[in-house]
């Protein structure tokens, strides 16, 4: 699967700064294939593309969701143009994430 822009840019920013943890891309588990998962704070990235917001897809996504954190991940989305516009404050959503939610 290819990234999109923004998935490669918040990978890049992911790798660049300062964390506190390591992320995976494109990381299997169960059924799905998520963005990006930081494995000890069990903690899934998504980064969704404007179809995300059409109505089957939400549906899917909220299912989605509810079978990762039935398997203890927590699940964090941000949009492309979130991530595209806004990087600096989704960078610093998911460190103010693993501070406060962090194992």
């Amino acid at each position: 699967m290819n990234p999109t822009d923004a998935e490669i840019i918040l990978w890049q920013e992911l790798r660049r700064r300062s964390v506190n943890t390591k992320f995976f891309r494109q990381y299997i588990i169960a059924d799905y294939i998520v963005d990006f998962v930081s494995i000890q704070h069990m903690l899934v990235i998504e980064v969704d593309g404007a179809y995300h917001s059409e109505p089957v897809r939400k549906e899917y996504d909220e299912g989605r969701t509810e079978r990762l954190e039935s398997l203890g991940f927590r699940v964090l989305r941000f949009s492309n143009e979130e991530v595209l516009n806004k990087v600096d404050v989704v960078i610093n959503s998911i460190i103010s994430h693993i501070q406060n939610y962090g194992k």
